[in-house]
């Protein structure tokens, strides 16, 4: 793999000022404030993306219990095991917050249980460990529990301008990486070499974590989530790249389609259709509309064409803190766009055992419409 040439971009990727405890502080009184606006008791977060989105905090999930309970009216309190203190003390957020530690040996949702209400539902973070739930519901029978993703979908969904400030750098290093990959040779190449030229590129351009290098070249580009593999590029063959991570603590996720060599009449064309529904989708992006329109505008286009039944996924999700998460642009989500929000859009066509095509940008909704996070060129790309 070629050295990256020095891109604008990587002059001036200065990393954005940190979010400080009154920024943490304000994320958690208003968790709490919509937990009681939907009925629930409070909110209860183990460690993952919501806590690390609330607090700054970002332990290891393991089998001693840590959780953050947010209830209304009641200061935050951070459940942690004692010899994990000192770390969870020296959290950005945690001066926002107060601590509760246990000690091995002793029972942790004893320690909790007073913290929460002995009857009422709350809000428990989607990747919390059954065995804790199921302990802190023998201490308190009185009360149930429901998922985030379901009772408090907008819990990280609008993002402030801190926030998207980083999903444009992580964006705009996406997009430093694709104009890279494109002086890579592919034919000759196994999908796993020009996936490892992406995670580094990536990396070259900031990224901390790399989440994801999708190649399918020929007939692999038919699966959307196929994992680069063992099969050696060929001329001929069209190429699906989908690629992302985090940078700065935010995603990025774009998808683009290249050509080995000159497509034929049909790969232009199929392309081609994706390229007007990914455009669509985009165009309809404006605050108050329903999520579920940026998939009916896309999907209309390739329907239209006579591939309807070849575009076999949402358009789009969420990306923050994590690459997926609400909101998500599917058929049935009428949760209205509101500024600040950001998304995937990201119609394909699949054709099984030939080659499939997408093309994917984030975006984010403005005021009056939408502004794309990624920029590069959405014409169909030739490689060697």
């Amino acid at each position: 793999m070629p050295s990256p040439t020095p891109s604008p971009f990587a002059q001036q990727s200065a990393a954005p000022p940190p979010f400080t405890a009154d920024d943490y502080r304000a994320r958690m009184a208003r968790a709490a404030e919509s937990a009681a606006e939907a009925g629930l008791a409070g909110v209860i977060v183990a460690p993952g993306p919501d806590l690390v989105h609330l607090t700054g905090y970002r332990p290891v999930s393991t089998e001693r219990l840590t959780l953050l309970v947010l209830r209304a009216g009641h200061d935050p309190v951070l459940v942690v095991p004692t010899l994990e203190a000192p770390d969870a003390a020296a959290a950005t957020g945690a001066p926002a917050l107060t601590l509760r530690d246990w000690t091995d040996g002793k029972d942790p949702y004893e320690v909790t249980a007073p913290l929460l209400a002995a009857e009422g539902r709350f809000g428990v973070s989607d990747n919390a460990w059954a065995m804790h739930l199921l302990g802190l519901q023998r201490q308190l029978p009185g009360t149930s529990y429901t998922a985030l993703t379901e009772a408090l979908p907008m819990l990280r969904a609008v993002k402030d301008a801190a926030e998207l400030e980083r999903l444009a750098a992580a964006g705009a290093a996406a997009d430093a990486t694709y104009e890279e990959i494109l002086k890579v040779r592919f034919s000759g190449r196994r999908e796993v070499d020009v996936a490892m030229d992406l995670a580094a590129l990536l990396r070259e351009f900031g990224h901390s974590q790399v989440d994801f290098t999708v190649v399918g070249s020929g007939p692999n580009g038919a699966n959307p989530h196929h994992e680069a593999g063992e099969r050696t590029i060929e001329r001929g063959d069209m190429v699906v790249l989908d690629f992302g991570g985090l940078k700065h603590g935010y995603g990025s996720d774009t998808s683009r389609t290249v050509h080995v060599g000159e497509p034929t009449a049909e790969e232009q064309r199929v392309h081609d259709i994706v390229r007007e529904a990914q455009q669509a989708g985009c165009a309809a992006v404006r605050p108050g509309v329903a999520c579920q329109e940026i998939d009916r505008a896309a999907r209309a286009v390739i329907t239209e064409f006579g591939y309807g039944d070849r575009f076999i996924h949402r358009t789009g999700h969420g990306i923050g803190v994590t690459t997926h998460e609400p909101p998500y642009m599917i058929e049935g989500e009428e949760q209205p766009l509101v500024p600040g929000m950001c998304f995937s859009v990201e119609p394909g066509i699949y054709l099984p055992g030939r080659f499939g095509v997408r093309i994917e940008d984030i975006v984010a909704v403005t005021e009056d419409g939408g502004r794309r996070l990624n920029t590069t060129a959405r014409e169909l790309a030739v490689v060697e």
